[in-house]
């Protein structure tokens, strides 16, 4: 039982790793792109937060993950053929993340993770396990999720381009702009990120000192005074930006104008937002299924409640997606951040905003989409307000095709695997 147990956790390794180095382009691929940050800060940067995100707060979407991924009460008299089930699903995962990251394409891992539950099941179960209006759901939002964040993203670039980048004085517009666009980016990221980052305050000012309040009535002080805080440093730094030419930040990367290296911090902010957002959410993808097969190991039966995630599996999970990012993940982050459009700070930023105001759209509507399916309608939607020839097509049809095959590979692989499994067992 031990052996096996290691042997899932490098599974589940091997699946962050690959994860780690195809999701974390959503979050800093534009930032290299518009050559915001060097892709080694990049790494860094997305390391540090993927990592503290997974470990933090990984467990919730974890749990939900490792409990309803598959119907666990078909499983319940057969607890080893659901741990087999699991076991092909990391493996088909992990293959064709390695598979697309190889090739620089961008895949969703929901996906990928969808898929090969689908073919597990159905080898097992027959057609009636699957969860079609899942399935339909997903092949809604594909379709849906590019088109909503283009527009959104179209809509954002044509206003800060008309107000600012177009104005003959860029500097005295930008400084009217601050206010809403520090409001703007912390409202966004804030309703993603800030609720799971101060629950503890909550919960300690109510449990603890006895102050029953609201429970966003702290995410929003919080977002409040930063969006204050921030719209004062960016003030500060667009008047010495502007006032003193190049600096030595201008000389290290080539940004002249004064008012993209100032997008330049909005979009690395924003980029630091995902990173901590997708550590959170995505590591359950790599490591659920290891932590169903833990409990399983532990108690002989399938969890089919809320079940407790042992830090170590997250601390496995954080560190797959960290060594995945640093040692393959600049394929990706090449392809989102250069070979789609060329990039500037101003249309990055827009990028990575309508990616996360899809996301938090597609949550309050219940459709479950992927975030690399966001960020590059996105960076399309901004090509077309640039220059329709500006976008490089041969790259979206590579990416298009991996989209479309990612459920049916995954599914094609869990399958072949599980009947193998199954004749060998």
């Amino acid at each position: 039982m031990l052996i096996t147990q290691v042997a899932v956790a490098l599974l589940a390794f091997y699946v962050a790793w690959n994860l780690g180095a195809n999701d974390v382009a959503n979050a800093m691929g534009t930032s290299v792109g518009s050559k915001a940050v060097t892709l080694k800060q990049a790494l860094i940067i997305a390391g540090v937060l993927e990592f503290t995100g997974a470990v933090l707060f990984g467990h919730q979407v974890t749990e939900t993950l490792a409990t309803k991924i598959a119907n666990p009460v078909l499983f319940a008299a057969t607890p080893q053929m659901f741990v087999t089930g699991m076991v092909t699903v990391l493996i088909s995962c992990g293959v064709w993340l390695q598979i697309a990251t190889s090739r620089g394409l961008p895949v969703s891992s929901s996906h990928a993770v969808v898929g090969a539950i689908a073919g597990f099941s159905w080898v097992a179960l027959g057609v009636d396990a699957i969860d079609w209006s899942s399935i339909g759901l997903i092949t809604i939002g594909w379709i849906l999720t590019p088109l909503i964040s283009g527009t959104i993203a179209a809509l954002f670039y044509s206003q800060i381009k008309h107000w600012i980048l177009d104005q003959p004085n860029q500097v005295v517009q930008l400084q009217e702009w601050i206010p809403w666009l520090s409001t703007l980016l912390l409202g966004v990221f804030g309703v993603i990120v800030l609720p799971s980052l101060t629950e503890p305050l909550t919960n300690f000012v109510i449990e603890q000192i006895g102050f029953t309040i609201p429970a966003y009535d702290i995410p929003l002080l919080t977002g409040g005074v930063a969006a204050v805080g921030l719209t004062i440093i960016s003030w500060r730094q667009l008047e010495d930006k502007g006032t003193t030419g190049q600096t030595e930040e201008s000389t290290q990367y080539p940004m002249p104008n004064p008012v993209e290296r100032l997008f330049a911090r909005f979009q690395l902010l924003s980029a630091c937002f995902v990173a901590f957002a997708h550590g959170s959410n995505d590591v359950g993808n790599a490591i659920a299924p290891l932590a169903a097969i833990v409990y399983i190991n532990r108690t002989g039966s399938v969890p089919t409640d809320g079940i407790t995630i042992p830090i170590w599996i997250l601390i496995l999970g954080g560190a797959g997606i960290v060594c995945g990012l640093a040692v393959w993940g600049k394929k990706v982050i090449a392809t989102i951040g250069e070979n789609i459009i060329s990039l500037q700070p101003s249309s990055g930023f827009c990028a990575e905003l309508a990616t996360a105001t899809t996301i938090l759209i597609a949550s309050r509507l219940g459709l479950p989409v992927s975030t690399s399916h966001a960020l590059v309608g996105g960076v399309v939607g901004i090509g077309l307000v640039q220059n329709i020839k500006s976008i490089k097509f041969q790259t979206l049809k590579g990416i298009a095709a991996a989209w479309l095959i990612t459920i049916p590979v995954s599914a094609i692989l869990s399958a072949a695997l599980f009947s193998i499994a199954r004749i060998l067992g």
